[in-house]
């Protein structure tokens, strides 16, 4: 029996190619994400969560499942609404379940006794993953330590983007541009090259606002933007690569890591004294010197 060409299945029936389509962003979104939900891991215990944007606050983190609301408090629910998370219920059968109440690397204030059995099925996928080489949880932060004096690259800089100071997820040299490439991954190129320009790191007073309690510290060091064009930003605004700023129609595939600074949520992540930095050597430093004189 002679086998049948490649462009027929077994029955001799034409193969219908279909030609494939990318996902696109409607001009109009006020999001430049592909997916309402953005999946990831907790970097505490390591189980799967959802990224949802809210209406006019910071995104949150959402247990990737639906629960049956008998088994949530009314405090704890959370749904979904065109893309947009909401704490408090939609009146069906269902809700979501904020990440945070059931984090078994967290402690937990006030024990819920309805969401302890979910939460220990959490620990106990936690321990699978730390045994099976997959996670390795994060050392425990202990917020009551002084920083060490020779602390150069906090692990969460203050950064001030058009006259609004932002929380980072991570050292500034290691933000990421969170567009979509050609191969349909995500751009690999950092925000801060050598080549381009770059922010300066300053003091700035840490005074209470009107009304607010007291901060630990007068002054704090943060990364200041402000000097740079609006476009540049901009962009690092949208934290888009300088190839990437230029293409609008490229989507986003994760969230940008920036979170609104709030010096009493955050004081834990104040730094009252700038980094020291070494100095590097002139390669005519005795001329210099000498001029100088």
């Amino acid at each position: 029996m002679r086998p049948s060409p490649t462009h027929r299945h077994w029955d001799s029936s034409p193969v219908r190619a279909h030609q494939r389509r990318s996902l696109r962003v409607d001009p109009d979104s006020p999001t430049r994400l592909l997916r309402c939900a953005q999946r990831d891991r907790c970097r505490e215990c390591g189980n799967p969560l959802e990224w949802f944007h809210r209406v006019r606050d910071r995104p949150v983190r959402l247990h990737p499942r639906e629960l049956p609301v008998a088994e949530v408090p009314a405090d704890y629910r959370w749904h979904v609404s065109s893309g947009l998370a909401h704490s408090a219920g939609d009146g069906s059968a269902w809700c979501r379940l904020a990440h945070s109440a059931v984090c078994p690397a967290r402690d937990v204030g006030v024990v819920v006794p309805e969401l302890t059995r979910l939460r220990r099925r959490l620990a106990v996928n936690t321990r699978r993953l730390i045994d099976a080489g997959i996670f390795t949880p994060s050392a425990p932060t202990d917020r009551s330590a002084h920083q060490p004096e020779d602390s150069c690259r906090p692990a969460r800089p203050v950064v001030q983007i058009l006259y609004v100071r932002y929380l980072a997820a991570r050292p500034v040299d290691e933000i990421q541009c969170v567009a979509q490439t050609r191969q349909r991954d995500r751009c690999t190129l950092r925000m801060l090259s050598s080549e381009g320009p770059a922010g300066v790191r300053k003091l700035v007073p840490a005074t209470a606002v009107q009304g607010q309690l007291a901060l630990p510290s007068e002054a704090m060091a943060l990364y200041d933007l402000s000097l740079l064009p609006y476009s540049e930003q901009l962009r690092w605004r949208m934290q888009r690569c300088p190839q990437h700023a230029a293409a609008p129609a490229a989507a986003d595939l994760a969230l940008t890591d920036w979170e609104p600074f709030d010096p009493l949520v955050h004081h834990e992540h104040v730094n009252p004294r700038l980094p020291d930095h070494v100095r590097r050597p002139r390669p005519d430093g005795d001329a210099w010197k000498a001029a100088r004189r």
